[in-house]
């Protein structure tokens, strides 16, 4: 699809459901801005605009994967700038650079910060979608992957003290009978802890559990000490 094409075309943006991927564009250009919001739309993604970069800061984090098309010459806070702000504040979010001219240093230090393109204006409007949708992609399984990340520590934080010691001995390997010793409690009684923490962790296995305890970072000491 040719970007000149969609710019010139009479769209009518029809409403989209809520978990509909965003493609933030903050350029200081609003023909820019309007044009690629209807390329936008045309892709059934939802299109929020900004024409600077405070403005955009201004907005809240998406909870839907989510993308953004940036203007590298920005006035005040140029595009590097926000690029920076954002790598420490919404690492989740993609960057796909415009800019109405380039060098190769300044191309160079937005690749090795994280962009994901950097294009000249005029650019092929399939280029452009292409990195948009890689974009989107890679957005989708970072925050699957921190949704997942919550409702892990979430299931943690809801074991008893007595049960995360259990759980911090059982993933080094002992033995009911060592983690009992080593607790001053029965063997009974830590099957019985075991078994809940099984449950309340949703862990099928013993495998489950240490790779769960791998991803906390559980420090098997701490956990003891702190309980």
């Amino acid at each position: 699809m040719g970007l000149a094409h969609v710019f010139h075309a009479e769209l009518v943006a029809p409403e989209v459901p809520q978990d509909t991927p965003i493609v933030f564009v903050v350029d200081d250009d609003i023909y820019v801005r309007e044009s690629l919001a209807r390329l936008i739309r045309c892709e059934g993604w939802r299109p929020e605009t900004f024409g600077s970069a405070r403005e955009f800061l201004s907005c809240s984090r998406a909870d839907v994967p989510s993308c953004l098309i940036l203007d590298f010459a920005l006035p005040e806070l140029d595009g590097l700038a926000l690029q920076k702000r954002l790598a420490a504040e919404r690492p989740e979010l993609p960057i796909v650079f415009v800019t109405g001219y380039a060098d190769i240093p300044t191309t160079v230090l937005a690749m090795k910060a994280g962009a994901l393109e950097f294009l000249t204006k005029p650019f092929n409007g399939d280029v452009l979608l292409n990195a948009v949708r890689e974009g989107l992609e890679r957005s989708r399984v970072l925050l699957d992957r921190e949704t997942k990340m919550r409702a892990l520590r979430n299931r943690y934080v809801s074991l008893t003290c007595r049960e995360r010691q259990v759980m911090s001995l059982v993933v080094t390997g002992l033995l009911n009978k060592q983690v009992g010793a080593e607790l001053g409690i029965s063997e009974i009684t830590v099957k019985a802890h075991r078994g809940r923490v099984m449950q309340k962790m949703n862990a099928n296995s013993l495998a489950d559990l240490v790779k769960m305890a791998s991803r906390l970072h559980l420090e098997p000491c701490l956990l003891q000490a702190a309980a």
